[in-house]
């Protein structure tokens, strides 16, 4: 392997490991509200769910501004600052005194998360200008593993230890693994100066009608983020209320859902390099499917259709998330992510609460199956309308090679350039 190849294939891996880390703060608190809750005197679980909702606030509404930096400043340096901050702030919740110092640090640790997404996306994109969706295929498997060790892990540990012992121990491996990203991972310059001369800096798009592509496009993915949100929280309720599950079974059955993508997130994401449109469609609209037939499945088959659906539905990520750093070019693809994640990220997650709203309106019909199915259908439906947003990333990308050649192209230096490992 020559020196170029192998520093790529490195900076990709510990890509991945903190894209772990920065999905498993997400989903660390989930098995401990009630701990939390006891810990803090707490009136309401209301109050210890909170937490991961200040958390979220934080990571998502920063994320245009880290954009910004992602465009001007080292990607690399954004990187291990985030994470290191997104661990200092778990390693503040560890010692909290108490609840208002709580909500401080997980504000903290959600600003800190917030550096990863634009800078990462970013980066794996000029690393890997061609084999990109495969690239962000390897990337989005650290999240899957984050996701699904993230509440396993601290519901073990905090069933001997304590909810402070798993949150403290998460906290310092992020700080650790941000000291071994900044010393390892190496950052790839500018692949031409050009493209800065071609649009001025401060310009994310052009013309007006590349805006209007672009946040029609926004809008119409949030919808894939609000129904695949919703699909975890839904689930959560439709288990335990309709189907019996326990907290722990839920919790296991929920986890399935992450741990197929380990596979489906490479695989899709090779093959969308030879067709990012056609390969994305499919595994949406067979996602979409699964979805709205889950309800209806007998309890035995619950966890492989949670498989099956994990499995299409998070593998059209970095097909999405290629297929757009492929469309603009690489001097404003921080701010272009940063821009796209805020309005999925805002949109998708008010389905928590709308969902808990309509399960609560369901009254004594929760505890039944087929009240869940007007629901279930809805969040499918919303997937198949996402789909609207494929037409407006092609439109996009045509327009931009008539503005900037460089684009959409393929040259000498790009084709000479390693493919991901």
């Amino acid at each position: 392997m020559n020196p170029e190849r192998n520093h790529k294939t490195r900076t990709l891996w510990l890509s991945g490991v903190l894209h772990a880390f920065t999905h498993i703060y997400h989903v660390a608190l989930l098995p401990l509200y009630l701990l939390i809750q006891a810990d803090f005197k707490l009136a309401s679980v209301g109050q210890a769910t909170l937490l991961v909702t200040v958390m979220m606030a934080g990571y998502f509404i920063p994320s245009y501004p880290m954009g910004i930096l992602a465009d001007r400043i080292s990607r690399k340096k954004l990187l291990g600052y985030g994470l290191a901050i997104n661990g200092l702030g778990f390693v503040g919740l560890a010692f909290s005194p108490n609840y208002p110092c709580a909500v401080a640090c997980m504000i903290l640790s959600g600003f800190g998360g917030s550096f990863y997404h634009p800078a990462a996306t970013a980066m794996v994109a000029r690393l890997f200008p061609t084999g990109t969706g495969k690239a962000l295929g390897l990337v989005g498997v650290g999240a899957s593993i984050g996701f699904f060790i993230g509440p396993i892990y601290t519901g073990w540990r905090a069933a001997t230890a304590g909810w402070r012992a798993p949150i403290l121990e998460l906290g310092l491996l992020g700080i650790v693994a941000a000291g071994l990203f900044a010393w390892f991972a190496e950052e790839q310059p500018a692949p031409r100066a050009v493209e800065k001369t071609k649009m001025p800096e401060e310009k994310m798009f052009a013309t007006p009608a590349l805006w209007l592509f672009f946040i029609g496009m926004s809008f119409a993915f949030s919808m894939r983020d609000f129904a695949g949100t919703g699909m975890g929280s839904l689930g959560s309720l439709f288990l335990q209320n309709a189907r019996g599950f326990t907290l722990k079974e839920t919790g296991l059955a929920l986890s399935c859902i992450f741990i197929a993508s380990v596979v489906s997130n490479p695989l899709f994401g090779h093959l969308s390099d030879r067709g990012r449109v056609r390969w994305t469609f499919l595994v949406l609209v067979i996602a979409a499917i699964v979805m709205a037939v889950f309800p209806h499945v007998p309890g035995n088959w619950i966890i492989p259709a949670l498989l099956v659906y994990g499995f299409f539905f998070l593998a059209g990520y970095p097909m999405i998330e290629a297929a757009l750093m492929e469309s603009v070019p690489d001097a404003v693809r921080g701010r272009v992510f940063g821009f796209f994640i805020t309005v999925g990220g805002l949109i998708g997650n008010l389905s928590h609460w709308l969902v808990g709203k309509w399960v609560k309106g369901l009254g004594a019909r929760a505890v039944e199956p087929t009240a869940y199915f007007p629901i279930y259908g809805l969040l499918a439906l919303f997937v198949v309308l996402s789909l609207a947003g494929l037409p407006c990333l092609h439109a996009i990308r045509k327009r931009e090679e008539q503005i900037n050649p460089d684009v959409g192209a393929t040259p000498a230096s790009v084709l000479r350039a390693p493919d991901p490992p």
